[in-house]
């Protein structure tokens, strides 16, 4: 089953691209926006943010950036799911392109200052595929104030829960705001990689994750896998509900998609994103009063 197909995207998908006045911010590496199946797209830095753009195109910050910025806001019809290609990508890139590992990572403290500028700059949705290294209470709390900042703010926090096949929480995971999101192969079982938790059982979600396909950066596809995958399937629906509802707080879009379908919880592992059961119940609260 296609990864789409798995969350229940696709309906979603065809009522529409989404609306240029939701932005998502993605709390990354930097963006090849010269990519043929970007170049379509509305695609701006933060203000705040330095190196927006790739300058070496062939580094793993840029092609783990470029893959997630396709995942949300590739050209329907490209290799990239492309979930919501007619909403604004703002790019906040926060690990330096000399860095070879592919998974980005950040202290609390850069993170914390990233949501902060994303918050600034409008945006609505916050993605975070990233890993925290050199945690510290200070650093923490300040990355608890930003989240709390976003919250008052109304931008939906998404976070990927990490690929340590672990147990537990973290700064990011812990917090009531921000949704977690475990990854899961074709059949919606977790992978052994995808960190699980009390936390991430109780307020996230699981999303596509195994053999991901999205875009490259040196003219090809390129097919990746974990949760870093996983975070852009849940923050691309909430993009696009928020299309449809552009009226709606925060807090209902956000109750729209945990709620979605009834699920119960109480396990390490969380339910499956829902895309159009989340639809549904919007439309149902809307007395269908949402964009035609």
């Amino acid at each position: 089953m296609s990864p789409v197909h798995l969350v229940r995207l696709l309906d979603l998908m065809r009522r529409g691209e989404g609306r240029g006045e939701i932005e998502v911010a993605l709390v990354d590496g930097p963006v090849l926006v010269e990519h043929p199946d970007l170049s379509t797209s509305s695609i701006r830095a933060v203000p705040e943010a330095r190196g927006g753009s790739c300058t070496r195109a062939g580094s793993a910050a840029c092609a783990h950036g470029t893959f997630v910025a396709g995942i949300l806001v590739a050209r329907r019809g490209s290799a990239a799911p492309a979930i919501c290609p007619g909403c604004t990508l703002l790019t906040r890139p926060i690990f330096s392109e000399s860095v070879d590992d592919l998974m980005p990572t950040a202290t609390p403290e850069v993170l914390a200052e990233a949501v902060r500028d994303s918050v600034r700059a409008g945006a609505r949705v916050i993605n975070l595929s990233v890993a925290l290294v050199h945690p510290s209470p200070n650093g923490e709390s300040k990355l608890q104030e930003a989240f709390d900042q976003a919250a008052r703010r109304g931008a939906i926090i998404v976070a990927a829960a990490g690929n340590q096949g672990s147990v537990g929480s973290s700064a990011i995971t812990r917090h009531p705001w921000v949704v977690p999101v475990a990854a899961c192969d074709g059949r919606g079982a977790p992978l052994r990689v995808s960190n699980l938790g009390s936390s991430i059982g109780r307020r996230g979600l699981s999303a596509p994750g195994e053999n991901i396909t999205s875009l490259g950066t040196n003219g090809e596809a390129r097919t990746l896998g974990g949760t870093s995958a996983a975070a852009p399937f849940v923050s691309g629906a909430i993009a696009l509900l928020w299309s449809e509802f552009p009226n709606a707080s925060a807090a209902q879009i956000k109750l729209a998609v945990m709620r979605a379908g009834g699920r119960t919880r109480g396990s390490i592992t969380p339910p499956l994103l829902d895309a159009w059961a989340a639809y549904q119940a919007l439309s149902a609260g809307y007395d269908g009063r949402r964009v035609a």
